[in-house]
């Protein structure tokens, strides 16, 4: 994909990751929508990117995503590259989290991104984009994470079936699965506090490697090691 005047839609671009991915686009040349819950931070959002278009959507009711999709393609006239760069997260022993956290991490971490994943595909043509952040935990479940992971992995899982189903429509699927990142998420729990955690990797960098990706069309993006990003082309 060429990201001079590529068309984007960021869902979650009033978050870190979601911001610095938004930045990186736009800085690459591509046209960006700016998909977020609070009306008063797509305002600030907007006036990095003078005249960008901005929908807003509740990840609790999935046709409001869908919605976003719709809208932001028809501000841009089309899209070529769907991000999705929002989740939620809570902390605790499974017998310590309530039904109701686990099915609010389930909604946001992975049936509002299947939302904006599904609208997308009956919009895109051959050559486009879905992106989506899982994370390590969706391979690598946690302790005191239990529903977290799960819902991490349940996305995780449905990008992989997708991929395969869109391979012949053209349209390419590319899971962004990054260690922990620096972007206060980890202090933000919907329930629970967070254990003690190694420095955060770099959501700048991050940001860098999904650019990279898209436009190689690659299907996952991990870190390495030491943190690094890295991109591969085939996901395993």
């Amino acid at each position: 994909m060429e990201l001079t005047d590529a068309r984007a839609l960021v869902a979650g671009a009033t978050g870190a990751l979601g911001g610095a991915i938004t930045a990186e686009l736009a800085g690459r040349g591509a046209r960006v929508a700016l998909a977020g819950r609070d009306p008063s931070r797509l305002a600030h959002a907007v006036r990095t990117y003078p005249g960008a278009p901005t929908v807003r959507f509740d990840a609790y009711a999935p046709e409001s995503c869908a919605r976003a999709v719709r809208d932001a393609s028809a501000a841009l006239d089309g899209l070529d590259a769907v991000v999705i760069a929002f989740g939620t997260v809570a902390f605790g022993a499974a017998s310590e989290v309530g039904d109701e956290v686990a099915e609010h991490l389930m909604a946001v971490n992975h049936l509002a991104p299947a939302a904006f994943c599904r609208a997308a595909l009956g919009i895109l043509c051959p050559g486009a984009s879905i992106a989506a952040v899982t994370g390590v935990v969706a391979e690598r479940p946690q302790p005191r994470m239990a529903d977290y992971s799960a819902s991490k992995a349940a996305l995780s899982a449905w990008l992989n079936a997708v991929r395969r189903e869109a391979r012949s429509t053209g349209v390419r699927v590319l899971e962004i699965r990054p260690g922990h990142l620096d972007t206060g998420f980890a202090h933000r729990p919907v329930a629970g506090t967070a254990p003690p955690l190694p420095q955060g990797g770099d959501p700048r960098r991050l940001a860098t490697a999904v650019a990279d990706a898209l436009e190689t069309g690659a299907e996952l993006l991990r870190s390495g090691p030491d943190k690094t990003p890295v991109v591969e082309r085939r996901a395993r």
